[in-house]
């Protein structure tokens, strides 16, 4: 999430500087990771539904007929590829910044 992993990749690529100038630049983020409880939440819960939705209802829809147009079915292939790569990409980023806000510092903790 934009609110926890964004600025420790900035500081885990060593621009700390970075993280202070968009803090100040987009003061919100600190709001959002103090609400990121709330935030990771409803993020899982959109994230989940664009599984279900992507890898049962679509494929569903699809053998139906009713999405894709009969003139042009290769494009309904290359969208449902474009969804699926951003789908995941989205996945990715979610759990990287779930592990950075709630697992990183008790496992940093226990090592040091």
């Amino acid at each position: 999430m934009i609110c926890c992993a964004l600025p420790s990749l900035f500081i885990l690529f060593g621009l700390g500087a970075t993280v202070a100038t968009v803090l100040s630049a987009a003061p919100w983020l600190l709001t959002l990771s103090r609400h990121k409880h709330w935030l990771f939440a409803v993020a899982a819960i959109f994230i989940a539904t664009n599984f279900l939705y992507l890898f049962v209802l679509a494929p569903r829809l699809r053998n139906a007929g009713d999405t894709c147009p009969p003139d042009s079915p290769e494009a309904c292939n290359m969208s449902s590829r474009v969804s699926r790569a951003l789908l995941w990409f989205s996945a990715s980023v979610y759990v990287l910044g779930f592990f950075t806000a709630y697992l990183l510092g008790p496992i940093l903790q226990r090592l040091g």
